[in-house]
């Protein structure tokens, strides 16, 4: 037995649940009498849904289809070999859920080793070998192609990266080596770093193409047939695949410095992977595909036994798995149908919500508001948001014109609502303001009809408690920009019942958003976290520390953006509302920064000030410097990091205490979907766990052992 079919089975019987991938060879006749072909075919034998993945199994199965080409290659028997996917999906790279299994470095080692030998092989075979990209394509499906001597892309391929950096690894089967190599260091950065830094961007086939990934671009309704033929050309010589001279020199240096230069703006060092993937590219710069590969081998096991990767992952599952199935939401059964969608408000958060409704129900939504010229400019935003979409080419005239149709604005919330299922509120964040909207609709609406607010921090249960059916109303809470940010967090009031709870989750998944059950606490998830956060840095300016030092000190976060570059985003005004909500609800903990309200009330819109002179950087204003009243303890960069971890650590314990939510999971999932919380660190227990704040402060880690860490 070779020693990769050895080490294969070895990491087979680590890994029993593996949905194994086979390969299956076909012959058949080239066009054009260009001789007999080997196809190799990769397929779980399950529908697109469950993409094909490469295990220890399938790779032993893909070893053992190479033998026999490699056999009838040798023979003469064949002129060429290609391997394509099933329909739909050529490979979506290593299977992750045995990765998570791993508890031993040699085994690690394994994994990088084994795929290593066996997508080597395509590049010895006698007879040239050929990759068609049929479908979407990831990770180790990437590099199995990769390893071949040509390759096609389908027009139609939705998704091809290589996010391995994204989650915590290094692409690690010859993607950080051959890549620089194919298309230069440039590009390469581009793919390995700068996409999978960027919230993990997909490729589309025809970028595949332009970046010379691919030799040849087909359409997706013939793309093996023209792919076949395009092969039967290069084997007779009629097509001559030309690839640019890669420039070794400066070029590729200067491409690293560019990618340690995003590593550093996306993870500020925080987490290892993209920088062990630099290392990779910049040595293999000599071109020595062997060297690479060792050193690709011994990354992706030290990665794998490290915190990073194993919270990447968990965090991966959260937004796969736990967020398409939200711990607590009641039996789908009990949801009512929703035919028709009512808005109180038409400012620009209503209009966002209208618009959303619309795209994703397709069914009638009636704006309402204070005044004609209100209501117009509500309706007249989604109007001009369904044009922007119609010149993209995203949907048709016939979709546009049904959609404007949809969509309408009226005074009279009698008339408007009398037919509606589910009414949702986005007016000033008042109670009062906001229990009178609700008295004036549930006088006019269905008595079957949800009665949902987008509020923020305050009680559901209070803005419900002069309702006859206090049950049906529901918090769904929303995060800006609606369209962008995920997650809907879904509140449950006192008197909610299970029914209005039901339809609110169908809604949320029909609205394409990550549902998460909240208990009616003040500020619910991630405003109640973001402002014990944010009041902490605000804290430690007040005392006397440098605006400089308190946004530096939380840089190893990798946040999206520093605190008062996001107060900027929400608004300093909402950011010191919610302070002094939370501050009537817990005064020992949260603080109302005299500051800030000093910056609210001179009308600022940030602390920041922004010129072309500087590259449009942050640069404190001096209108807001001089507001500024500051005591004199000053705190070093370390000691405000401690200051702000412990609180957050704190307020998370307390959460939980209270049951906000049902584990520390739907925390992370709420930090990652709703404030864009970095997936390697895997939202923010699993980083508080392993930095050993979660016990200095509760006495325990909020995850138990092998959760998002290496199992014991």
């Amino acid at each position: 037995m070779s020693t990769t079919a050895e080490l294969l089975k070895g990491a087979a019987e680590l890994f029993p649940d593996e949905v194994v991938t086979s390969a299956h060879v076909r012959h058949l006749d080239l066009p054009f009498g260009a001789g007999r072909f080997a196809l190799i075919t990769l397929d779980n034998g399950f529908d697109h849904t469950k993409p094909t993945t490469f295990g220890p199994q399938s790779l032993a199965n893909l070893d053992a289809a190479i033998d026999q080409v490699e056999a009838e290659a040798t023979a003469g028997d064949i002129v060429g070999v290609g391997i394509t996917g099933k329909p739909f999906i050529f490979a979506v790279g290593a299977d992750l859920k045995g990765v998570e299994l791993l508890k031993e470095h040699k085994d690690a080692l394994a994994i990088g080793k084994g795929g290593h030998e066996v997508f080597k092989r395509l590049a010895g075979i006698a007879v040239p070998t050929f990759a068609y990209y049929n479908g979407a394509a990831m990770g180790g499906g990437v590099e199995v192609g990769l390893h071949c001597e040509y390759r096609t892309v389908s027009k139609a391929l939705p998704a091809f990266s290589l996010p391995e950096v994204f989650l915590g690894l290094v692409p690690g089967w010859g993607g950080c080596t051959i890549l620089p190599n194919l298309i230069g260091a440039d590009k390469a950065v581009s793919v390995i770093i700068e996409n999978s830094l960027n919230q993990n961007k997909q490729l589309k086939g025809r970028q595949v193409f332009e970046l010379g990934i691919a030799d040849a671009l087909f359409e997706g309704a013939d793309f093996l047939e023209q792919s076949l033929i395009w092969t039967a050309q290069v084997l007779k010589g009629d097509v001559k695949v030309e690839r640019p001279v890669i420039d070794r020199g400066e070029a590729w240096d200067q491409a690293v410095a560019r990618g340690r230069f995003i590593a550093d703006s996306k993870v500020h060092g925080a987490a290892p992977a993209a920088y062990r993937a630099l290392d990779i590219i910049a040595a293999a710069k000599n071109g020595d595909l062997q060297q690479g590969y060792d050193a690709e081998d011994v990354a992706l096991a030290d990665l794998i036994m490290g915190g990073e990767l194993r919270s990447g992952i968990y965090a991966f599952n959260l937004v796969q798995k736990r967020g398409k199935r939200p711990a607590g939401a009641p039996d789908k059964s009990l949801a009512r149908p929703v035919t028709k969608v009512g808005v109180v408000g038409a400012g620009l958060m209503a209009s966002q919500l209208a618009l959303l409704f619309l795209r994703r129900l397709e069914v009638p939504v009636v704006l309402t508001d204070i005044d004609q010229e209100r209501v117009d400019k509500g309706v007249g935003y989604v109007h001009a948001e369904i044009e922007k979409l119609l010149g993209k080419g995203r949907i048709n005239q016939d979709k546009a014109n049904r959609l404007k149709a949809l969509v309408t604005g009226v005074l009279d919330k009698a008339e408007g609502f009398s037919d509606a299922d589910f009414i949702i509120e986005a007016v000033f964040e008042e109670i009062g303001v906001k229990q009178q909207v609700f008295a004036e609709v549930e006088a006019v609406a269905p008595a079957h009809a949800i009665l949902a607010t987008n509020t923020s921090s305050l009680s559901v249960t209070e803005m419900a408690s002069k309702l006859k059916n206090p049950e049906r109303v529901v918090g769904f809470h929303f995060f800006n920009p609606v369209a962008i940010l995920p997650l809907l967090e879904i509140v449950r009031g006192e008197q909610t019942d299970d029914a209005s709870l039901a339809t609110a989750f169908g809604v949320a998944k029909k609205l394409k958003k990550t549902a998460v059950l909240v208990k009616d606490a003040p500020a619910f998830v991630v405003n109640r976290i973001l402002t014990r956060f944010m009041g902490e840095i605000q804290n430690v300016i007040d005392e006397g520390t440098s605006v400089e030092v308190a946004e530096k000190a939380v840089e190893p976060l990798g946040l999206p953006m520093s605190p008062l570059v996001l107060l900027e985003l929400v608004g300093p005004a909402i950011g010191l509302h919610v302070s002094e909500t939370l501050n009537r609800a817990f005064p020992e903990r949260f603080t109302v920064s005299p500051n800030l309200a000093a910056v609210v009330k001179a009308g600022k819109r940030g602390f920041y000030v922004y010129s072309a002179e500087n590259g449009f950087k942050p640069e404190l204003d001096p209108e807001v410097a001089a507001l500024l009243k500051q005591g004199d303890n000053v705190l070093s960069e370390e000691q405000v990091r401690e200051r702000v971890l412990d609180a957050v650590a704190q307020e998370i314990g307390l959460m939980l205490d209270e049951g906000v939510v049902a584990e520390a999971q739907d925390i992370d999932l709420c930090l990652i979907t709703g404030a864009g919380w970095p997936f390697h660190l895997g939202g923010i227990t699993p980083y508080l766990d392993r930095e050993g704040v979660s016990e200095r402060v509760n006495g325990k880690k909020f995850l138990a052992p092998g959760v998002a860490s290496v199992p014991a």
